[in-house]
């Protein structure tokens, strides 16, 4: 189902689920995604915690946390997002008026007001095409991405998922990330296709591995 930003709050409400942020002036601030099982009549909240309650109740389908690697899998997120952390997510001057562009327009007013508050206005807040200050971000961005991308290189080979040879839940973390760059900037668009080359095309690559995982089925607009 579909949610559009203003909707996000009056759903969890309704739903029982409780705010996982909160916003600069201390109110509590409600996130997506957020599960409805019906089956169970369960609420969940939170990326990893809805992978492992659909790993736990249904245990038939593909397991994106087997519990003998939840302990590395709950690290590696971790540490994927904290290495962005000293640089103050140097990504987010380039993505966040990308998101605005990109969304639709039931959504755009609630993301401005919120995010301008947070940032300062959205249209400063993004460096010009070509400048050095957005040069300067990507730079930045890049350096924690080559460092990020040894990891996989630890034993001298080139790994394409964190397992191996299997598909996880961080493997997912990482091609979800980049499929933002992908959805906010357009897949034409020329920063977009040189992160595919960046560290000898292995994001490309990724990429292209987690292709058949990437599908959205949007449903249908929510109804309150």
């Amino acid at each position: 189902m579909w949610v559009e930003f203003p909707d996000i709050e009056p759903l969890c409400k309704k739903l029982g689920a409780v705010a996982t942020e909160t916003h600069a002036d201390g109110t509590p601030e409600y996130t997506l995604p957020v599960i409805y099982d019906p089956n169970t009549q369960t609420v969940v909240l939170d990326s990893g915690a809805i992978v492992r309650y659909l790993d736990k109740t249904y245990p038939d389908t593909p397991t994106l946390v087997p519990a003998e690697a939840d302990a590395l899998i709950t690290a590696f997120e971790e540490a994927w997002w904290g290495a962005f952390s000293p640089t103050t997510r140097s990504y987010y001057p380039i993505i966040m008026p990308a998101v605005y562009r990109a969304m639709r327009e039931a959504s755009k007013p609630y993301f401005y007001e919120t995010r301008s508050a947070r940032f300062g206005k959205l249209e400063a807040f993004e460096p010009a095409e070509g400048s050095k200050e957005r040069a300067e971000c990507w730079a930045k961005t890049e350096e924690c991405l080559t460092k990020l991308a040894k990891w996989w290189e630890a034993d001298g080979k080139e790994k394409m998922l964190v397992r191996g040879s299997t598909v996880s839940y961080a493997d997912m973390v990482v091609a979800s990330w980049l499929l933002w760059f992908k959805e906010c900037l357009g897949e034409e668009n020329a920063e977009w296709k040189r992160m595919l080359t960046l560290d000898g095309g292995r994001w490309g690559r990724l990429m292209a591995v987690m292709d058949e995982y990437s599908a959205v089925d949007v449903g249908e607009d929510l109804q309150l």
